[in-house]
């Protein structure tokens, strides 16, 4: 899973990625005009997982991961009505979701007023725009091709699609937010529009008013999922030791820390649940959407699983700890074997059988 970490300038965003990775990436104001973002990989730490290693005397389990990306860059010409340069659209794209920081806090390096609303509106806004002149351009392109006397029913489908995602960016509604079935979704995937892209808004607050924002989280919540962090403090918590962290947290009545907060947001967001496997010298988390298939699912492990497919010896992390063990398991029958078209369930352990 890829998350770009976007916002407006000095809004807290290398803050926050610093609490959720661990990283030091520096934190200046905002002058800096690279395109490259900071990237940080983190694992998802799943108590599940390891229980499973302690229960299978394994030493070794694969967590699953989060790539995180703190883009910082601008371009170099940056005008007023400019807030993200073309080489920032082009990163993003590789995202699954976009986590946009706004600032929830005064400093006097600002001369506007606070207003995590109005700075939510800005970068949509930026987004439909940068997502509008894509769509344009594609159009131009798609003319050019009926001239010229291509009209084949893949063109065809895809104009009457960027023609409806026109009409909706013309009238400020994100793509996110347009209605298409699968045929007319597949028509436009490849353009990996932003605006599309799932979004999840985190309310970077200061120490002093964290957890007093209950009002404008609700407001911001009939819109956008929303989490609020105390970027700053959160931040600072990585250089604690494990015990003076839970005691401050504590004290913040901050129950987790920003890293699996943001992943259980995350996963919620995005449809994610997670499925387990054992194997020889390893066990190992699996991430898939929501209602995938268990013939989809062994793709994920192996393409020759999915090819092969016969059958999935399944059963559930839940049901294994009631039992006590795998053999006990088998004996209470709880042991189950499913076939392609089983829905793999959160907390599935799977074994795949197949054949090539």
């Amino acid at each position: 899973m890829k998350i770009g970490i976007i916002g407006l300038k000095n809004s807290g965003k290398t803050t926050v990625f610093n609490a959720l990775t661990g990283l030091n990436a520096e934190i200046t104001t905002y002058t800096s005009t690279k395109a490259e973002p900071n990237l940080g990989i983190v694992e998802v730490i799943d108590d599940r997982l390891t229980k499973l290693a302690e229960m299978y005397e394994q030493e070794k389990a694969v967590y699953a991961h989060i790539e995180f990306m703190d883009f910082i860059g601008f371009s170099e010409h940056i005008t007023e009505s400019e807030i993200f340069s073309s080489s920032f659209m082009t990163l993003a794209k590789t995202a699954d979701a976009i986590a946009v920081v706004v600032r929830n806090f005064e400093s006097d390096i600002f001369t506007d007023t606070l207003s995590p609303i109005r700075d939510i509106e800005t970068i949509e806004s930026e987004l439909i725009i940068s997502d509008f002149i894509i769509a344009e351009k594609r159009l131009e392109k798609i003319e050019l091709s009926k001239k010229r006397g291509i009209k084949d029913a893949q063109l065809l489908l895809e104009e009457k699609v960027i023609r409806k995602a026109i009409e909706n960016l013309n009238n400020s509604i994100p793509l996110r937010d347009l209605s298409l079935n699968n045929e007319e979704e597949m028509a436009i995937r490849g353009f990996q529009f932003i605006s599309q892209k799932p979004v999840m808004i985190i309310l970077n607050s200061k120490e002093s008013n964290f957890h007093q924002n209950e009002s404008l989280i609700q407001e911001i919540g009939r819109k956008y999922k929303v989490i609020e962090f105390a970027g700053k403090f959160e931040m600072e918590l990585n250089n604690l030791s494990t015990e003076e962290a839970v005691e401050f947290m504590e004290d913040m009545n901050i129950k987790e820390s920003a890293r699996k907060r943001l992943t259980k947001f995350a996963y919620e967001l995005l449809g994610y649940i997670s499925f387990f496997t054992v194997g020889k010298d390893e066990v190992r988390a699996w991430t898939i959407i929501r209602g995938t298939e268990a013939v989809e699912a062994a793709g994920k492990i192996h393409t020759d699983m999915e090819r092969g497919f016969i059958r999935a010896e399944c059963f559930t992390f839940d049901e294994l700890i009631e039992a006590g063990s795998e053999k006990h398991l088998r004996e209470k029958g709880f042991f189950r074997l499913e076939g392609k078209k089983y829905i793999v369930k959160d907390g599935d352990l799977l074994k795949i059988r197949f054949n090539v």
